[in-house]
């Protein structure tokens, strides 16, 4: 066997197996926690639940981790482009031939198994996204090689939305960090938090008086700085993008946007707007996390979740399930996990003597803090809902091996940090 394909236990970074680990087994204890029947009594190992079925994917993740390990880590190199071209030849396939679950034809079934290969494009685009920027002649600040980056993610993102998983299609943006970590102007930043801005007041004013109130506010801004020739260029540029801007995102509210993803987005400015449709989660939600108190009602012993209050609450809310039956001990343990391994990957990242294994890294911490900051936004009603699991804690075979899949590749790219040059 290739000495490039082969490991010694000491070279794997063990302390961020030990935070996977307890995350993945944290979820799986949630979730049979969040479906457990009293009157059934059910067995967590029980086929017949999402906690039993959540165990055999935890498995079939773990036998997973055995060929990552194993091959050779040029390959995730070499094949990066290749696996893009088949993921997205597979999502296109999935639009058309999908197995169709609430809208959505994202799915695969095999043998009675269902998979969504969103979750490979997450792991095919890092590898291709890592591939173009190590290349030696690849200079992120011309207009090129932006235009290529924005594409990688952009093209995926678009397929995964033809298939009906807008927020899932989302999670693309979080590469826009992993650019700027590599040489991109923070402009960009500036621009999506004023798109968000925008966003924002879109939802909750009237079009016309936010248009006038942006003319009007870089009318007295271009007056005062009259005199500054360059600032005052500038205000005008900023003031006609912002218009811009608040133009399209009114187009895409009233013309691009379904009705359910207006509502959420509506419900995520006033909750209260529709207390039983799309703000029940949300508030129940709430109720759940607010319930728990201090120290929890204890394991089994939620209430909110046990009578089905909260909606989704293995899946997209299953934070609700640990905040209402471990408090807010147990919520900032989880928390902590997560943080923890964060700061894990980015020692990783910033140790690598390639490029290739330093810019995967921070792909894979870019995509799972997307998934983290976002899933507690959602429970906590500072997002909308838009179907985000937490990672290695939802239920959902699918999302458990892809991110297992995206974790074990940079660990094992790590494990090779001295062989890799380039």
């Amino acid at each position: 066997m290739s000495k490039h394909s082969t490991i010694k236990v000491g070279t794997i970074d063990w302390l961020a197996v030990i935070f996977y680990m307890a995350l993945v087994v944290s979820g799986w204890l949630s979730i049979y926690a969040s479906v457990y029947d009293m009157e059934t009594g059910k067995s967590i190992f029980d086929i017949q639940t999402n906690s039993g079925r959540q165990f055999l994917w935890m498995l079939v993740s773990w036998l997973i981790i055995i060929p990552i390990i194993t091959v050779d880590y040029k390959l995730f190199d070499s094949l990066a482009y290749l696996l893009y071209i088949l993921t997205l030849v597979i999502l296109v396939l999935v639009i058309f031939f999908g197995t169709e679950i609430r809208g959505s034809h994202s799915w695969i079934t095999v043998f009675g198994f269902r998979f969504q290969p969103l979750e490979l494009a997450k792991i095919t685009t890092s590898l291709t996204i890592a591939r173009y920027l190590s290349k030696y002649d690849t200079k992120i600040g011309l207009m090129k090689s932006q235009i290529i980056l924005f594409s990688l993610i952009g093209i995926p993102a678009l397929l995964i939305i033809g298939g009906g998983e807008t927020g899932s299609a989302l999670v693309f943006a979080a590469f826009v960090f992993v650019f700027y970590r590599e040489g991109m102007s923070g402009n960009i930043l500036l621009f999506a938090f004023l798109f968000i801005i925008l966003f924002g007041l879109t939802l909750m004013l009237n079009i016309y008086y936010l248009l006038a109130g942006l003319g009007v506010i870089t009318f007295i801004i271009g007056i005062l700085l009259r005199k500054n020739k360059n600032a005052l260029i500038f205000i005008i540029t900023a003031g006609i993008i912002s218009m811009g801007i608040v133009l399209s995102e009114n187009y895409l509210l009233h013309h691009v946007l379904k009705p359910h993803q207006i509502r959420r987005l509506e419900t995520l400015v006033n909750p209260n707007a529709d207390p039983l449709g799309m703000g029940w989660n949300v508030t129940q939600s709430k109720i759940a996390i607010g319930s728990g108190g201090f120290l929890g009602k204890g394991f089994l012993e939620g209430t909110q979740t046990k009578f089905d209050f909260v909606p989704e609450q293995s899946t997209d809310f299953i934070f609700c399930t640990i905040a209402e039956e471990k408090g807010f001990t147990g919520s900032i343990i989880i928390i902590g996990l997560f943080v923890a391994l964060f700061i894990r990957i980015i020692l990783i990242a910033e140790r690598q003597k390639s490029a290739f294994s330093r810019i995967y890294a921070y792909c894979v911490l870019s995509v799972l803090f997307f998934h983290f900051a976002i899933n507690i936004a959602m429970t906590l009603g500072l997002a909308p809902v838009i179907g985000i699991p937490l990672p290695f804690i939802s239920y959902g075979g699918s999302s458990l091996v892809g991110f297992t899949m995206l974790f074990f590749i940079m660990l094992k790219l790590d494990a090779y940090q001295g062989f890799i040059l380039r």
